[in-house]
C-alpha cells in the first residue's frame, strides 16, 4: 500500500533554531513513505550553509528527486521537490501567477511528476501557495486549470502546503476538482499541521482523484517532528482503483 508525505520543512530550520538536514531526514525516514513532496528547501543558499538540501536529503533517504525553484538569484535557489524510490519521470514544473505591486512576495511554483507504483502511473503534483488571499486564489485557480489538474490523465495526487484552510476560496477552487484526502476519511477533528510545537490550523492538504482510495492518514508528532520544522509531516495511505 503506497504512503505519500507531504512536509514544509522550514527549510530545514527547526523551532529551536537549529540547522539539521538530517534531522528532516530522520523525521522523513521514520515514516518510510514511497512519495514525499516538501516545500521551502534552500539550495545553495548562504543563509544555510551554501548546502544543497534538496540533494543531500534525497540521498539520505535514498530517493530521485525533481526540485521546482520557485526564487533564484543566481546560484542560490529556493523551492519545493518531489522525491521517490519508484520509477518517475518529470511531467512539468514551473512557476504559479502572483499579484503585482504587493512588496513582499515570494514567487511560487509547483512541481508534477509521474510515478509508477503498484503496476499503475500516479501524476503526483507537489505545490505551496503564497500568504496573500489574492495571490493564493489565483495560483489555486491555476493548478485546478488545464495546464496542471486539468492536463493530468489517470491517478492524481495534488498535496502542498497551500496556507489556506478548508473555510477558504482556493481550497474550494481545489475541492472542486480534487477530493480532500482527510474529507474522504471522514476524519472529525481533521488532522492539522501547524504550528508543529502546538497543531492548530489545516493548511497542508492532500488532494486525490476518484480512482484513489484513502486508507489512512496520520500527523507525526514525535519530539524529533515537533522540532524539527514548524510544520508537522502530513502521511496519507493510499490504494489505486484497477480500474484506473
Amino acid at each position: 500500500m503506497p504512503r505519500l508525505l507531504t512536509y514544509n520543512v522550514h527549510r530545514c530550520l527547526g523551532v529551536d533554531k537549529k540547522l539539521d538536514v538530517a534531522r528532516i531526514a530522520d523525521v522523513i525516514a521514520e515514516q518510510a513513505p514511497d512519495i514525499v513532496c516538501l516545500q521551502e528547501l534552500d539550495v545553495l543558499r548562504a543563509r544555510t550553509g551554501g548546502v544543497d538540501q534538496c540533494a543531500r536529503l534525497a540521498e539520505h533517504l535514498a530517493m530521485a528527486f525533481h526540485f521546482n525553484p520557485a526564487f533564484a538569484v543566481e546560484s542560490e535557489l529556493y523551492g519545493d521537490a518531489l522525491m521517490t524510490p519508484w520509477p518517475e519521470k518529470l511531467v512539468k514544473k514551473g512557476p504559479l501567477p502572483t499579484v503585482r505591486g504587493i512588496p513582499g512576495l515570494e514567487p511560487r511554483g509547483a512541481v508534477w511528476a509521474e510515478i509508477e507504483i503498484g503496476g499503475h502511473r500516479l501524476n503526483v503534483i507537489n505545490t505551496h501557495l503564497g500568504l496573500v488571499p489574492r495571490e493564493q486564489r489565483l495560483q489555486a485557480a491555476a493548478l485546478a486549470g488545464k495546464d496542471w489538474i486539468g492536463a493530468a490523465e489517470g491517478p492524481t495526487i495534488l498535496c502542498g502546503d497551500f496556507n489556506a484552510t478548508s473555510i477558504t476560496r482556493p481550497y474550494q477552487t481545489l475541492a472542486r476538482h480534487l477530493d480532500d484526502a482527510q474529507r474522504r476519511l471522514g476524519l472529525r477533528p481533521s488532522l492539522k499541521t501547524f504550528p508543529s510545537s502546538f497543531p492548530a490550523i489545516r493548511i497542508d492538504h492532500v488532494f486525490v482523484s476518484p480512482d484513489i482510495r484513502v486508507t489512512g492518514a496520520s500527523v507525526p508528532a514525535s519530539p524529533l517532528a515537533r522540532a524539527a520544522s514548524d510544520h508537522l509531516p502530513l502521511v496519507i495511505d493510499f490504494e489505486i482503483d484497477d480500474a484506473a
